[in-house]
């Protein structure tokens, strides 16, 4: 159970750095952008569903 509730994950997804031995590519930054973007969105989805359900 204490595995499905660890985001330590999604939260260094966002504070990662660069790494600068990589290439940059225009592709795998859109991705990345598109990635960041739709986990926001979940995650304040799910905190409206939470707290609309503590409200009602």
């Amino acid at each position: 159970m204490k595995g499905l509730f660890d985001f330590s994950e999604v939260a260094t997804y966002f504070f990662r750095k660069k790494d600068p031995n990589r290439k940059s590519n225009f592709n795998l930054r859109t991705m990345h952008t598109i990635n960041k973007v739709s986990m926001l969105m979940f995650l304040f989805g799910l905190m409206y569903l939470v707290f609309k359900l503590m409200t009602r």
